[in-house]
């Protein structure tokens, strides 16, 4: 399972015009379900998500989570973060979770996080989605439930 987690000041998703999820000052995290991935990997992910320290403390330092913040998660299903361009110049997608077992963990992944205390907001799975954000210093992590990176 793979993330690319970004700080925020908003984010938003639109499907066809109607907004499926807001948040303010928090995280916007895409999520990619690859097909080896179950709910060890989003248990492992989340709790890594919500405690990543990518906030300032009062000496300037990323020392804080969304979790010691209470920051608002925004979660959007991405299977293309299991997209491998190493050959040819169209991805591959053969490591991503089929659409059916993908929904299934993408929707556990969803449950345990509303588990927390934060406010958490989502996009649509398997929908095209407009995502509007408005990023934070820029900030920026990759994590991956592998250790991949």
């Amino acid at each position: 399972m793979r993330a690319v987690v970004q700080r925020v000041k908003s984010a938003k998703v639109e499907v066809d015009t109607e907004i499926t999820g807001e948040i303010d000052s928090g995280l916007l995290v895409f999520l990619g379900i690859g097909k080896e991935d179950d709910q060890k990997d989003a248990d492992y992910l989340l709790e890594k998500i919500i405690n990543l320290r990518i906030f300032e403390d009062d000496e300037d330092k990323l020392n804080l989570s969304a979790l010691d913040l209470n920051k608002d998660i925004m979660l959007v299903s991405q299977f293309t973060l299991f997209g491998d361009c190493r050959k040819g110049r169209r991805p591959s997608f053969f490591e991503a979770a089929p659409p059916a077992e993908a929904e299934k963990l993408y929707d556990y992944f969803v449950e345990q996080a509303k588990k927390s205390e934060l406010k958490i907001e989502t996009g649509q799975f398997q929908a095209m989605m407009d995502v509007k954000l408005v990023n934070d210093g820029p900030v920026t992590i990759l994590v991956d439930s592998k250790k991949n990176f």
